[in-house]
């Protein structure tokens, strides 16, 4: 199932990164049970983040959801990393989603749908997931998005 969720990514013109390295003093993931908990990603390739906020009504949602998939693309990189295998998720648990966003921004949410969007289209209806999803004043690196994520594995 692994090479069918990288087939899925290859061919919507998608990869894994080749790395997802933390900032800080914490772990990619940690699993308890079945359950992996993902520590939250950025919107960045390679440690060099590429999208940045915060935004302010008039923003192209479309941009925001493009860093919001790169967020979801190094979860999936994460996931692969501490399970293993994408094979191994059997299910999206929860994404929490944070946009560094002005005050009167409020499409936040809908900047969010970009990473709840890439695990069901790689996952089906076991990626629909709880979901949070607000705005903050600011983010690591003054980064765009950064989507947090809890799997259920196999």
């Amino acid at each position: 199932m692994s090479c069918s969720v990288e087939a899925k990514l290859a061919a919507m013109g998608l990869a894994l990164p080749p790395s997802a390295p933390s900032r800080a003093l914490f772990l990619p993931g940690k699993i308890s049970g079945n359950l992996l908990f993902l520590s939250g990603q950025i919107c960045e390739w390679e440690g060099v983040p590429q999208y940045f906020g915060p935004i302010a009504p008039g923003f192209d949602v479309t941009e925001g959801q493009a860093a919001a998939r790169m967020c979801a693309l190094n979860l999936l990189y994460c996931i692969k990393t501490v399970a293993g295998s994408l094979s191994r998720v059997s299910g999206v648990m929860k994404l929490n989603g944070y946009v560094a966003a002005t005050a009167e921004y409020g499409e936040g949410p809908f900047i969010v749908n970009g990473a709840s969007k890439l695990f069901i289209d790689l996952y089906g209806e076991a990626g629909r997931h709880a979901r949070t999803a607000v705005n903050v004043a600011s983010l690591p690196a003054n980064a765009l998005v950064e989507v947090e994520a809890v799997v259920e594995l196999r």
